[in-house]
């Protein structure tokens, strides 16, 4: 019950989540930042004509998108020291989410790109505009408008996913209720806090994509 549920002990515990907070939330923006990097070359290579970039995207996206996060997580963590290539926890960690989300992304920006009416493209074509002009005044324009919603969907599993980083000692905010289960064994405070703290990071995000997409409306109608 509420009686039975401890604030002082979350009061003591506040340096410690608030560490654990700054920690996923810079391993959240890095790997969000870089996702949308791997993401757009991965889709630019996944949508290319030349056969040496185009199969080598798809087997990517494939890869990772049929494979869980955890699996591929404990591969860069455990695998790549037996092939010599020895990463710290916390790189390892922002080099899994990048990966993982970076395919979801690609597939988001091209399912984007081909919502626009070809229609469009061919009228484009027709005015002498070259493949960037049409990408920069046509298709980019149309697409951005369709994937935001997608992409801020997909940046808060990421944000969500980094949770799994705890299992690799990454002191990030859920190893910091682990940490406190098992100092104080106080479960419903320790988690309770995480879930407060994942919700802050929630909204934040909702709120910088809610602004973008009134931005780009608000440009689209001017």
């Amino acid at each position: 019950m509420l009686v039975d549920f401890n604030f002082r002990i979350i009061f003591e515990y506040l340096p410690l989540f608030l560490t654990g907070l700054k920690s996923t939330f810079l391993i959240s923006v890095v790997s969000i930042i870089l996702a949308l990097i791997t993401g757009i070359i991965a889709c630019a290579c996944r949508i290319s004509g030349i056969k040496t970039i185009k199969y080598p995207a798809i087997a990517y996206i494939e890869i990772i998108r049929s494979t869980p996060l955890l699996v591929q997580i404990y591969f860069l963590y455990f695998g790549l020291p037996t092939l010599g290539l020895r990463v710290p926890e916390i790189q390892t960690g922002i080099l899994a989410l990048m990966l993982n989300s970076g395919a979801y992304i690609a597939e988001i920006i091209r399912a984007g790109i081909n919502s626009v009416d070809e229609g469009q493209l061919e009228a484009g074509t027709s005015s002498g505009l070259n493949y960037f002009q049409r990408m920069r005044f046509i298709i980019l324009p149309q697409a951005l408008g369709v994937t935001i919603p997608p992409l801020l969907g997909q940046n808060i599993v990421l944000v969500k996913d980094s949770a799994l980083l705890s299992l690799i000692s990454v002191m990030e905010l859920t190893r910091c209720g682990q940490t406190m289960t098992s100092e104080r064994f106080m479960p419903s405070e320790a988690f309770f806090t995480v879930a407060f703290f994942y919700m802050c990071i929630y909204f934040c995000l909702k709120a910088v994509a809610d602004w973008s997409q009134r931005k780009l409306i608000f440009r689209e109608a001017y």
